[in-house]
């Protein structure tokens, strides 16, 4: 436990991501389509784009390019097809329900990445089956909200 950050990239990695965390909650919590909402989605976008960008440097679980890293890449992935329906202004309303999809498993592999990290740092001894099961946890609880809350999405989006 004394080595939770012991280089300046995991410093900036760890700032990022709990600036990330506080953001995509709050875009989460919070009414859709406000300044507000605008604003803090901005500092989300670009507090994920740095917390993805600086995991891709992390190598002090593994020592190698490993399943964190592809997750990092995949994070980006969904951060890039999330923000689209944004700046395709020809997309069809409707199909903006791709925006809140995306955003919401954004957040949802962000919070997977942080309870997937308290797995392998907290006990003395790490385990990748924690760090498994505590993942799995989080994807199957966030999706039933995200399934659950589609609904309210395609009203919003109906044309």
């Amino acid at each position: 436990m004394h080595d939770f950050v012991n280089t300046q990239l995991g410093w900036f990695h760890f700032i990022t991501a709990m600036l990330s965390i506080l953001a995509g909650t709050y875009i989460l919590c919070k009414p859709k389509g406000t300044k507000l909402h605008k604003q803090v989605g901005y500092l989300y976008v670009l507090s994920m784009f740095l917390v993805c960008g600086s995991a891709l440097g992390v190598y002090n679980i593994t020592g190698d390019f490993g399943v964190f890293h592809v997750l990092a890449i995949a994070g980006l992935v969904t951060l890039i097809i999330g923000l689209l329906p944004l700046f395709l202004k020809r997309i069809n309303r409707k199909h903006r329900v791709l925006h809140m999809w995306f955003m919401y498993y954004s957040v949802l592999g962000l919070y997977a990445a942080f309870v997937s990290e308290l797995s392998l740092r907290i006990p003395e001894k790490p385990s990748y089956s924690a760090v498994g099961i505590a993942t799995a946890i989080v994807f199957i609880v966030g999706s039933i909200f995200i399934f659950w809350k589609e609904n309210i999405w395609r009203k919003y989006f109906k044309e």
